[in-house]
């Protein structure tokens, strides 16, 4: 291989990870949460504690729902440098906090959040269903690796009620079925 093509395959390579880096910045700076508090759950002498995070996220395809989540994060050398896996463990509760209006259309199964949990391979999600028949608004949080992912869930719905005197507004979801997928 000579030198010129060295620098070509090196300078691609290079590219190809700014414009990864750059789109998932992109993608995760409108979905900022809203950290709530958290509590320590194991002391570390050297590093942070370990810890259980509380955060809340506004849906960004449906006013008038709140997303709340409390997850675990590891703590240490580890934790503190940004190289820790942490832990599996996640809950979600949903609230209607406002007049539920739909601003846009959403598949069955869609992440409505998505979050790294470890340096590399490891994210959680938050999926967002619509069941017509019950007029409800179903999260489900669960983590996913490269590999495998994790069978610990949490699931959590809203019905879609009237706030105030205004009806919610699900125009957006004409006759979207909740099928299984």
């Amino acid at each position: 291989m000579t030198n010129k093509l060295k620098v070509n395959w090196i300078a691609g390579i290079v590219a190809m990870l700014v414009l990864a880096g750059s789109a998932a910045a992109l993608s995760s700076c409108n979905r900022k949460p809203h950290r709530i508090g958290s509590v320590n759950t194991e002391f570390n002498l050297i590093g942070p504690d370990h810890k259980i995070i509380i955060e809340s996220y506004d849906d960004p395809k449906i006013d008038g729902i709140t997303v709340f989540i409390s997850k675990s994060q590891t703590g240490g050398i580890k934790g503190a440098l940004g190289l820790a896996e942490d832990p599996s463990d996640a809950s979600v509760a949903v609230r209607q906090t406002g007049p539920i209006k739909v601003k846009e259309v959403f598949k069955n199964g869609e992440d409505a959040f998505t979050e790294k949990r470890s340096a590399l391979f490891k994210r959680m999600h938050v999926s967002r269903f619509w069941d017509a028949p019950h007029k409800s608004f179903v999260y489900v949080v669960w983590t996913d690796r490269l590999i495998n992912g994790s069978p610990q869930n949490s699931v959590s719905a809203v019905v879609a009620e009237p706030w105030d005197n205004h009806a919610p507004d699900l125009s957006m979801m004409g006759t979207m079925a909740a099928a299984p997928q």
